[in-house]
């Protein structure tokens, strides 16, 4: 069983901008999605997380500084944000040591069980990743989601816009070592590009998801979808 989580949350997030000046602070519902994630960690059964801070980082790292939380919270920061999101989990190895982490985005508000279904499940050898195949599902936007195409429980190929998709991608992961050497034979990788080096040698593998709610948090659009579902989550 992982027990320790890792959470991008170094994005510029200009979509919600109107909303909250950082995205990892936008509320949803009342609590910043950085709470909800958190949270959500601690109640799939993680005991600590890795926070990847990068545009924000003073504004968020003073509010991860305020509160008690209920799992153990350390902060690492990428070299720019403006690079490719591989970049930020790279930032994330040191903190690590070898051993594997839930890696989840401080912008996909999940149902906290699906990080203990990727912290049960492990990575194996490689990478494994959560996916829906709710193909058509009113929570995601066609045109900006992962879409991923498999072959039983191995990942075939993964990308935006991918007509061969069978199903999404949650943004949930069960990471290692061999993820981290896959994004260090890049330049400035993209998680995606890491992914893809590791289904190419038969490494990358999924875990179906599709039981359980999450929803990418990206613009005004998701943010109130999410309201919706946590008020009614909550009621």
């Amino acid at each position: 069983m992982i027990r320790t989580g890792v959470l991008l949350a170094a994005g510029h997030g200009s979509r919600l901008r109107g909303s909250a000046p950082y995205k990892p602070l936008c509320p949803v519902a009342g609590r910043p999605l950085i709470d909800h994630a958190l949270a959500g960690m601690a109640e799939a059964g993680l005991t600590r997380a890795v926070v990847v801070l990068g545009y924000g980082a003073g504004a968020i790292a003073e509010h991860l500084a305020r509160r008690h939380w209920p799992l153990f919270v350390e902060v690492v920061f990428t070299p720019d944000p403006d690079r490719p999101n591989g970049v930020s989990v790279l930032a994330a190895a040191p903190a690590l040591k070898g051993e594997q982490a839930v890696l989840a985005m401080c912008d996909h508000l999940v149902a906290p069980a699906l990080y203990a279904r990727l912290a049960s499940t492990g990575a194996c050898d490689g990478v494994t990743l959560g996916i829906d195949r709710r193909i058509g599902h009113p929570w995601v936007d066609p045109d900006d989601v992962t879409g991923v195409e498999t072959r039983g429980a191995a990942i075939v190929a993964i990308g935006k816009r991918l007509g061969s998709a069978d199903c999404y991608d949650t943004g949930v992961f069960a990471i290692g070592p061999a993820l981290f050497a896959a994004l260090g034979s890049f330049g400035a990788p993209s998680l995606t590009d890491g992914v893809r080096v590791l289904a190419a040698e038969g490494r990358a593998g999924v875990v179906d998801c599709s039981d359980l709610d999450w929803i990418d948090v990206d613009d005004p659009a998701a943010l109130a979808k999410a309201e919706a579902w946590q008020l009614a989550r909550a009621a």
